[in-house]
């Protein structure tokens, strides 16, 4: 089980129900598969990935509520950390993140195809061959902080490109990931250059807040219309106002977490803009944390603060 993490937020989501889907059709429980008449791409959304995360369990369910299908080519629902995600509880809420390990931690081929044991390694390997056939992946989640929310879209171009053509949410972050283990949005093609797969992971805002909702289900219908899985008129009854437009932060790199006594120099919440280059963030064990330039962004400060671990990530905003 993860460590609790101190919660101030109220737990204003309720986790659905998710157990209808368990037997689903594609041999692994919990993930189904539609299948169009005309040929397009397989396109896959993701939720629970950490089972505390409840948005995207929610826009998943309400999806398969809607009785739409696929117009074009493929496309994949999948609940994934689910034992996590069944351990959830309102009055604990930290806690379910994962029950042994990182799921979103280990999806280098190195640690999938290693001796390492645990029940998300074991979810982890029953899902890759459908990771593996997906060819653009939208993979929903939220955030410790009451942040704005955001898209990860990797460190590549074709990943600002898909965010671009998704259009939100309105932050749009590149960058490369954590030093603690692969994300699942950037395993083997979806981060190679020469591959037409793609990926993106949605960050939806505080995890228990009513917005996040909402924002995992316009991400899910916008995706699924840029993709060509849905047309406009089938997701149109399920879309909010035409978004604003998108601002792009590439990542420099994380801080990453040193000792066991990290702590930052102020309560950061995310996207606070430190304006001189040299500024101390943070100490990691007697060590100041500093800005490497100016008009720096701190993206997802974590309240999570063990070594090994990201405190934060730094960036600036660039041209699309």
């Amino acid at each position: 089980m993860s460590q609790p993490v101190h919660n101030e937020y109220p737990v204003d989501l309720s986790a659905p129900d998710i157990s209808a889907y368990r037997k689903g059709n594609t041999g692994i429980e919990y993930v189904t598969t539609f299948e169009a008449a005309l040929p397009g791409p397989h396109v896959m959304v993701s939720a629970v990935v950490h089972g505390n995360e409840l948005c995207g369990a929610i826009a998943v369910d309400y999806f398969f509520k809607t009785g739409l299908r696929p117009r074009r080519g493929k496309l994949t629902l999948a609940f994934c950390n689910v034992e996590a995600f069944l351990s959830f509880d309102p009055a604990n809420p930290t806690t379910s993140r994962f029950l042994d390990e990182d799921f979103n931690r280990v999806w280098s081929e190195d640690v999938l195809d290693g001796p390492r044991q645990s029940r998300e390694l074991t979810r982890a390997r029953t899902l890759r061959p459908i990771i593996a056939d997906a060819d653009l992946l939208l993979d929903i989640h939220s955030m410790q902080q009451k942040t704005e929310a955001l898209v990860l879209s990797g460190p590549l171009a074709k990943g600002r490109t898909l965010a671009k053509g998704v259009g939100v949410p309105r932050m749009v972050v590149s960058d490369h990931g954590h030093a603690a283990g692969k994300r699942m949005r950037d395993y083997v093609d979806f981060i190679n250059p020469n591959s037409e797969k793609n990926s993106l992971l949605v960050e939806c805002g505080q995890h228990w807040e009513v917005a996040s909702e909402r924002v995992a289900k316009e991400s899910l219908f916008r995706f699924l219309v840029h993709t060509g899985a849905l047309s406009a008129e089938d997701a149109a009854p399920h879309l909010g106002p035409t978004p604003p437009e998108q601002q792009f932060i590439e990542v420099s790199g994380p801080v990453t977490i040193h000792s066991d006594n990290f702590r930052f120099a102020e309560a950061y919440t995310g996207f606070e803009v430190i304006k001189d280059a040299g500024t101390v963030i943070g100490y990691d064990g007697d060590d100041e944390v500093k800005t490497p330039y100016d008009n720096c962004v701190l993206i997802m400060p974590s309240r999570r603060l063990g070594a090994g671990g990201t405190a934060v990530r730094l960036g600036r905003f660039i041209d699309a």
